[in-house]
């Protein structure tokens, strides 16, 4: 049984200060202000070619920021300039991307990692074997990881940026080549570390796994972050708010256009008043090939319990209602599109005053 941790959140453990870096004349990271806190998760989102990895191979110390920099705490002491410390902290342990191992035993590979990050030696096999279990990965101890799958390498991967214990763990698309099963355990995996008091930081462009498990989003755009808090705060940057209702059985197609009107008629008080047409041209809508109901409303959470209230008391005889959430995933992917285009149009607007 895991015993979950007390820690200070108040104590900032990665802080990135004007962290640039260039290639020739792209910018992939430009100017980039982020502070993580002991014991938070934090979601680093964006598309392919956003910055992420870029962002991580800095702090992994594999790239050299042109500008700004990487401060560190170690071992709870004062805050450290990473690229003045000789080595990179044996606190943190890091998945970068897609990982390539050498020609070496699943056993191997991570007793070598373990020498690397200078775990106790009395302690490694157990610890190997406790991380193999958990992975599914036992009966692959003793197998050479070029014969592993690409879902398996990632695995070995995630492992050896576990493999000594680390207080920071920095993973960069910890999902990628995993099937859905994989990607449940991997997430359940994270929450259990957030339990012990770790600190994670995950850079992915899966919205969905990084919304399930993160306490803030970074959203990062062509090298810049455009937004930094929860995913609750974020939201309320929408202009529309969303409910997903499920139902029991399917509406008749006979009854849906009288039922939806007098949904929408019940509802009025709690509907979004200046709905955006290119989300919704209507307020209710009903999804037949999920079964259910989706409602665009004033974002307000006594709004929320007011609409479940008359979805179940004055329409018990028309429906009954089996779920009833605001998806978490699909109000991030509209955060980040629409804050994508307000940054686009800005950047625009700039470079047309320069011409």
């Amino acid at each position: 049984m895991i015993k979950e941790e007390k820690v200070d959140k108040s104590e900032i453990v990665l802080k990135l200060e004007n962290l640039t870096k260039r290639f020739g004349d792209l910018t992939a990271v430009n100017n980039i202000n982020l502070e993580v806190h002991r014991g938070e998760t934090i979601g680093l989102v964006g598309p392919n070619g956003a910055g992420k990895t870029t962002t991580i191979k800095m702090i992994a110390k594999i790239l050299r920021p042109n500008s700004g920099r990487i401060l560190i705490r170690s071992n709870h002491s004062e805050l450290q300039d990473l690229n003045k410390i000789s080595r990179t902290i044996s606190q943190i342990g890091f998945l970068i991307d897609i990982p390539a191992f050498y020609n070496m035993t699943a056993y191997q590979l991570l007793r070598y990692f373990a020498n690397l990050q200078n775990y106790p030696k009395n302690k490694i096999n157990q610890r190997i074997d406790e991380l193999l279990e958990r992975f599914k990965l036992s009966e692959w101890k003793y197998k050479p990881v070029k014969t592993f799958s690409k879902g398996m390498t990632q695995k070995i991967g995630i492992i050896q940026a576990l493999i000594h214990d680390p207080e920071i763990i920095i993973l960069d698309e910890p999902q990628t080549g995993l099937d859905p099963l994989a990607r449940v355990e991997i997430r359940k995996y994270i929450r259990e570390l957030q339990s012990l008091g770790k600190t994670i930081f995950v850079a992915s462009h899966m919205l969905y796994e990084i919304s399930e498990v993160c306490d803030k989003i970074a959203l990062i755009n062509y090298g810049s972050i455009i937004g930094f808090d929860t995913v609750e705060n974020l939201a309320l940057t929408l202009k529309t708010s969303e409910l997903n209702c499920v139902l029991l059985e399917p509406i008749k197609p006979s009854e849906l256009e009288p039922l939806i009107n007098l949904l929408t008629e019940r509802l009025d008080p709690y509907l979004d008043k200046d709905l955006d047409p290119m989300v919704s041209k209507i307020p209710v809508k009903y999804y037949p090939e999920q079964q259910g109901l989706k409602i665009f409303y004033d974002g307000r959470n006594e709004s929320k319990g007011d609409i479940l209230k008359t979805l179940i008391k004055e329409f018990e005889s028309d429906f009954t209602v089996i779920s009833f959430t605001q998806p978490r995933t699909s109000q991030l992917e509209r955060v980040y599109a629409e804050m994508v285009k307000d940054n686009d149009s800005k950047e625009k607007n700039i470079l047309n005053k320069e011409v």
